[in-house]
């Protein structure tokens, strides 16, 4: 089992470890891509700054947040102002392409791999940059999907059709009364699909995709699998970091890539066999 006690990068330098990434993946017979928020942050999906002020300045100006975060958080009085911020909110960096072209170099560089991806990012960047939706597992649901806030089943609703009229609809930070949305089933409202509490709804979906992945794990024992992680901070480790950690270790064949910002590391147990790389990921990617 591995230790969480990190290793440094390594010595090889940025241009040395890129170049092993590169033999890494030509190498691989399978790439099993591990995607955090670091990597919509690289293609430019940032909650703060010139983004923030340029579509939620009405919003810092009346309320006082500083930052698309923090305002998902806001005890908003009334459930129009609610949704009118989130709204908002899920357009940009759910229905908007993000900036910069990093998934888009990402699936140029595993498109003829067998491949598969598992992230927490919830934006569906993967499947705008032409990902197969059978290769990919949104493990942290989606902000796509509204899903009833009781919540009485498991079932997901699509919300790109109510998304888009509220924000044409909504003026001074309000929504029409009229758009509220509300579960079909039970009456009470909905909310977004996104893992927060036990109330998180696992839909079918989400179990075929889990199954999915399951499977690709399989079939793909004791190959040579790149393991490549992107942008994945210590929020939630359990879900990518350690378990790729472990499947390395498990298999002598595996290589273990981690490209983060400033905080790639790998444990002791796999340094002979892991390419960490600190700095841009779109750049990294680039240079792929």
């Amino acid at each position: 089992m591995c230790t969480t006690r990190p290793t440094t990068p390594s010595t090889a330098g940025f241009s040395g470890n890129v170049a092993r990434l590169r033999r890494a993946l030509d190498e691989a017979e399978a790439v099993l891509v591990g995607a955090g928020s670091g990597l919509s942050t690289s293609a430019g999906f940032v909650y703060t700054g010139e983004r923030f002020e340029k579509y939620f300045s009405d919003f810092s100006a009346k309320y006082g947040f500083r930052d698309m975060y923090s305002g998902g958080f806001y005890p908003f009085a009334a459930p129009e102002e609610f949704w009118a911020y989130w709204s908002r909110y899920i357009f940009i960096n759910r229905y908007m392409d993000p900036p910069k072209p990093v998934y888009d170099t990402l699936y140029a560089l595993v498109k003829d791999k067998d491949y598969f991806v598992l992230t927490t990012n919830v934006d569906h960047c993967f499947q705008k940059a032409g990902f197969a939706k059978e290769r990919l597992f949104y493990t942290q649901g989606d902000y796509g999907l509204f899903q009833c806030s009781r919540p009485c089943r498991q079932e997901t609703f699509d919300n790109e059709q109510i998304v888009r009229r509220m924000m044409e609809e909504q003026r001074d930070m309000r929504v029409p009364t009229a758009l509220l949305p509300v579960c079909p089933h039970c009456g009470k409202p909905l909310t977004m699909n996104l893992r927060a509490d036990d109330k998180f709804v696992e839909d079918a979906g989400w179990h075929v995709a889990a199954a999915r992945y399951e499977r690709f794990l399989r079939a793909h024992e004791g190959r040579r699998v790149l393991y490549l992680e992107l942008g994945v901070g210590y929020n939630t480790p359990g879900i990518i970091k350690y378990p790729f950690w472990h499947m390395t270790a498990q298999n002598p064949n595996a290589v273990y890539a981690c490209l983060s910002r400033s905080k790639a590391y790998a444990p002791e147990q796999i340094e002979s066999r892991s390419i960490c790389i600190n700095g841009d990921i779109g750049d990294v990617l680039e240079r792929l």
